[in-house]
This record gives structure tokens, sequence and C-alpha cells, in this order.
């Protein structure tokens, strides 16, 4: 083991926390993250009122006069701090089941999970013509009701690998004919909400819509990263020989899915089903850290990096012309997909 791969971190106080980590893997979560920070703002001082970046950090850092302190940090940085948001809980869930599933296309998109959050919004909207909180919190119950489905459909046993991808595409097909349906329900004004949440946007996004996230990425990414990273590495190698090393593989196995879960549906609640971010940000990680294991770290800030980019240039790409966000990203993520595939099949993996 080359000390210049790994290093380590450990303290004497109880419980004796020892955490290994590789510094290719920081230099590379590092990277993404300046990368997020400085495209972010960028966006910030984008618009019909334009700020230098030195401009907005000043202001950032409390030196701005009334109407820049305004701009910032009530009108912009909402938008920006979502996006961020968003970015990194698609990335971490993505990640995680990718790991768990043991397969480069375990993403919410795909197995079914942004497909419940889908419903559990047009639901509310169709129903009762909801207002943000209750979309918000009808994204996090559809998806939270649907990974539990998914779980007990797959089996105790079963939640991972083949059986719970095959299981979770055929709910998301199941769940697409069902927003089908709600949407046909639903009034005109309330059909357009409700396509303009589905699209994915984080237009018009302030700190109530970003408050749910940042709460949930507070709790979880710590629960993920330092309570259960080693355990999923060790997942990694399969059932027998965790539980060889004393790992309660069920248990890990179901806290880190509802974990994963959990990120995707407060990302849907906050941006509406953005696509492809948690499929992608994952794989572009693991090939710029050229480790295996899940690079979780890596994975989150690329996702932060990829959202912000993806909504700068929705913004700017089109003068006089916004795209959401949400289009953006399925547009790159789609070709991305494709060549995944291509990939695949020449490896002989599918």
């Amino acid at each position: 083991m080359s000390a210049a791969r790994y290093g380590l971190v450990r303290t004497e106080a109880a419980g004796g926390l020892s955490l290994r980590f590789r510094m290719r893997a920081l230099v590379v979560a590092a990277a993404c993250l300046a990368v997020a920070l400085a495209v972010g703002v960028l966006a910030i001082g984008s618009g019909d009122f334009p700020m230098s970046p030195a401009d907005v950090v000043r202001t950032l850092l409390g030196g701005g006069g009334p109407a820049e302190t305004f701009i910032v940090r009530e009108v912009r940085l909402p938008r920006a701090v979502t996006a961020l948001a968003v970015g990194a809980a698609l990335g971490l869930s993505g990640a995680l089941f990718q790991s768990l599933v043991r397969n480069p296309l375990g993403s919410p998109d795909i197995l079914g999970f942004t497909q419940g959050s889908a419903t559990g919004v047009l639901a509310v909207i169709a129903v009762a013509g909801g207002s943000g909180a209750a979309v918000a919190g009808g994204a996090v119950a559809g998806g939270a009701a649907t990974g539990a489905a998914i779980y007990l459909l797959a089996g105790r046993h079963g939640a991972h690998g083949q059986r719970l991808v095959l299981v979770g595409i055929g709910v998301a097909a199941m769940l697409t004919g069902v927003n089908g349906y709600l949407l046909t329900r639903a009034q005109i004004i309330e059909a357009a909400q409700a396509m303009l949440w589905l699209t994915g946007s984080l237009d018009g996004r302030d700190w109530a819509d970003a408050a749910p996230l940042l709460a949930a990425l507070a709790v979880l990414v710590p629960l993920v990263l330092v309570g259960c990273g080693r355990q999923l590495r060790m997942l990694e190698l399969g059932d027998d020989a965790a539980h060889g090393l004393g790992v309660p593989v069920e248990r890990v196995r179901a806290l880190l899915l509802a974990s994963a879960v959990l990120l995707a549906a407060f990302a849907a609640a906050a941006a509406g089903p953005v696509a492809f971010v948690a499929l992608t940000a994952p794989q572009l990680a693991r090939r710029l850290t050229r480790t295996p294991g899940p690079n979780l770290l890596p994975s989150l800030c690329m996702g932060a990096a990829l959202l912000a980019a993806a909504d700068f240039a929705g913004q700017r790409a089109f003068p006089g012309h916004q795209l959401p966000v949400g289009v953006v990203t399925g547009l790159l993520g789609g070709g991305y997909l494709v060549w995944l595939l291509v990939t695949e099949r020449r490896n002989g993996r599918i």
C-alpha cells in the first residue's frame, strides 16, 4: 500500500474513529467542489444586473451595497445553493444505488424512484391543487413509498443486483402509466403546473425550497460517508465476505437504500425530477479517481458541479431564453447513457 495513494486519520477518543482515504479521490473531490463553487459564483453574477466574480464574492462576505446584497442574497443565491444541493444529493444517491445493485445503470431515474416522486406530486396537484410545500411533501412521500414497495417486491435477500434493477424498471413502467393518467385527470392550469415540475427546473427557487433538502443533506451525508462508508466498501466484496467481517448485511443495506431513496426524493422535491445526474456523476467520478469502490465523496462533489454547470448553461446558452435544467441534463445525460450502453456491450457486461 503506497503512502502517496492512501491517508489515515485516527482518533484515540471513545470508539477509536479511524478513517482511511485515497489521496487521488480527495483531490478529485476538491477539484469538483472548486468547479461547482466557481460556476455558482458565475451564475450569481450573470443576469439583467451583471456583477463580476469579485463583486459577488465581496457581497457574499458582507461588503456589497444594499442593491447588490438584495440581488445576490435574496434573488440569486437561493437558486445557486439549490442547484448545488440538488446535484450533491443526486450524485451521492446515484453512487449508493450503483454500489448496492453492482450495476453502472443503477440510478433513481431508471429504478423507478424518481417516477414515484412524480406520482406523489401529480396526486397532490391533481387531487388538491397543492401549493409549494404540499408539492414538496408529495415528492418525498411518493419517493419513499416507491422505495418501500420496490424493497418489499424484491425481497430482503433480493434487494441488490439484477433483481432490484428488474423490479425497479417494472415499477417505473407502471408508475409512468399512472402519471399519464393523473395528468389527464388534472385541470388545464394544474396540468401546466405539473408539466413544469416534471421538466425539472430551478426557476423561482427560494430559501423555502432549499431548506428541506439542506436539512436532509446535513443528516444523511454524515450518516452515509462516516457511519456506513466502511460497511458499504465491505458489501462490495459480496454478502458472505461482508458477513464474515462482522457487517450486519441486511440492516446496513436497508439503511443505505433508505438514505439513497430519501436523497433522490428530497432532490426531486426541490427541483423536480432532474434526469441523469445520479447516473452520470458516479461514473465520471470513478473514471477520474481511477479507483474501485463507491467513491461517495467524489460523486457528491461531481453531482454538484454537473448540476451547477447545467443550470448555468441553460440560463446563458440561448440569450433571451432559459432552458430548464432538466432539459439540459436530459440532453447531455441521454447521450452519455447511449455511450455507456455501447461500452458495456463491447466489454461483454450486458
